[in-house]
């Protein structure tokens, strides 16, 4: 039988081999396609119905999703939202369009100017890059010095994405931060990701807790999700002083373990991907 739905992922990890796993159980004719040999020419008809994106690099995960889409693929997520997800100021902007609760956030186009900005900003104060991962080049500034250094760190790199310099309000928080699964519209799964680092990575250490999913959480973390477009994602939240959930980022190629430790056997998340792939399939994709 030709595969018609294919996985999408240069390094296959456990969360991708339990889904690839779960997706033939369903005896649905799927299979794996490493991004790194794949080449489509501007006219090019794809051999798949539905891709489910889980490359793990933020930009052939971009480019491949538009590729296979004008190539007559469905992507999941869409070429869209991953755009939207892989760039954390893009996300901002489309959670303030849609009135979901962020920490205060400002881009400067130049670090001159973030350095200027942040005598109004205050400190202490989270510089990110608007592309990346797992905590990677998370400055926390709390004086005026460690911007100056930062800045100018950043000022002297080639990329010129480098020089973009993406602001946000650091937020006091419990110890922790949530990671919440949204599929399909629904929360299915949430975490708490504990660390005595003010960074709650999980790549950086952290432990996941279970966390209960209550009306608010699951309302804040779905329209995080519905606002990036995404049909797939993990929302990352935290917790301010008075207890309010605001968004930190939507993760359009969500990994499963931390939260699938905290969730025990209440759920299958590899399962109930492959249930949103399938149903996605089986109404109309292919």
């Amino acid at each position: 039988m030709t595969a018609e739905l294919a996985v999408l992922t240069s390094r296959l990890r456990g969360d991708d081999k339990r889904i690839l796993v779960a997706l033939e159980r369903r005896g649905l004719p799927v299979c794996h396609v490493d991004p790194r040999r794949l080449a489509l020419a501007s006219t090019s008809v794809t051999p798949w119905s539905l891709v489910l994106n889980r490359e793990i690099s933020a930009s052939r995960a971009r480019h491949a999703a538009h590729t296979l889409e004008a190539a007559g693929a469905t992507v999941l997520n869409c070429a869209a939202a991953t755009d939207v997800c892989a760039d954390k100021w893009l996300t901002t902007l489309a959670l303030r369009r849609d009135g979901v609760p962020t920490p205060r956030t400002t881009l400067a186009l130049t670090p001159e100017a973030a350095l200027d900005e942040l005598d109004r900003f205050g400190y202490p104060a989270v510089v990110k890059p608007l592309t990346g991962s797992w905590g990677r080049q998370v400055s926390l500034l709390r004086e005026p010095d460690a911007a100056r250094a930062v800045l100018e760190h950043r000022a002297a790199l080639p990329n010129p994405e480098a020089h973009l310099i993406y602001l946000q309000e650091y937020v006091e928080k419990p110890g922790r931060d949530i990671r919440v699964v949204v599929l399909g519209g629904r929360a299915v799964a949430a975490a708490y990701r504990v660390s005595a680092d003010w960074r709650c990575n999980v790549a950086l250490g952290a432990q996941t807790v279970a966390c209960p999913i209550g009306p608010e959480l699951a309302k804040v973390a779905i329209a995080a999700a519905g606002a990036v477009g995404a049909e797939l994602a993990g929302v990352d939240l935290v917790e301010g002083d008075g207890g309010e959930l605001l968004v930190l980022e939507v993760n359009h190629n969500v990994e499963l373990a931390g939260a699938q430790q905290a969730a025990g056997d209440s759920v299958d998340l590899a399962g109930s991907i492959a249930a949103l792939v399938a149903d996605r399939y089986e109404g109309g994709a292919r």
